[in-house]
């Protein structure tokens, strides 16, 4: 067994070197690029939404009152004519800024060796294989990184082809962070 905080550095440096690699896929590569798609009218479309001005949250559309309402006839016919969907509508601002994301998505990453630190440190000892090692914090990172995300396939509608290139980027991060561990394992 190994003590998650003797994994202190492995834990830092795999959210650092993933931290680093999901900015080059998503600022450098072109694949998610397609992930969203842009509305026809959008000037129309935020105009709208603007004269109900609608609250940072998650919206349901459209939405039943209970279980009983998925049956009436009204809201079937909403339902079947449409559009039906979800959306976020986030906090407003004078520009947009990344600061607050990118500061909880590192936040995230070092979560995420934490746990890697702490499966991995159970199930091996101190001089462990490279590859044993990287094997149990890898699949703990991707479970972390990647498998959370068909949920939102499964339940919300996002479209399979983004949540598969997640996947991927989840994967690379899986194999970096299992390689960092098994880089820095204690001896």
């Amino acid at each position: 067994m190994v003590p998650v905080m003797s994994l202190w550095l492995p834990i830092v440096l795999s959210a650092v070197v993933v931290f680093v690699a999901s900015s080059i896929i998503h600022m450098v590569l072109p694949y998610h690029r397609g992930d969203y798609k842009k509305l026809p009218d959008e000037d129309g479309f935020l105009s709208a939404l603007r004269m109900f001005a609608v609250r940072p949250g998650d919206y349901l559309f459209p939405k039943p009152d209970g279980p009983k309402a998925m049956k009436d006839p009204a809201f079937l016919e909403k339902w079947s004519k449409g559009p039906v969907g979800m959306m976020t509508i986030m906090k407003s601002a004078e520009k947009p800024s990344m600061g607050k994301p990118l500061g909880f998505w590192f936040l995230y990453c070092v979560v995420v060796g934490i746990f890697a630190a702490y499966i991995a440190g159970r199930a091996l000892q101190p001089g462990a294989p490279y590859f044993s090692v990287v094997r149990f914090a890898g699949a703990t990172a991707f479970v972390s990184y990647a498998l959370g995300l068909w949920q939102n396939t499964i339940w919300y509608g996002r479209a399979w082809t983004t949540t598969l290139k997640s996947n991927i980027d989840g994967l690379i991060y899986a194999f970096l962070t299992g390689g960092v561990f098994g880089w820095l394992w204690p001896k």
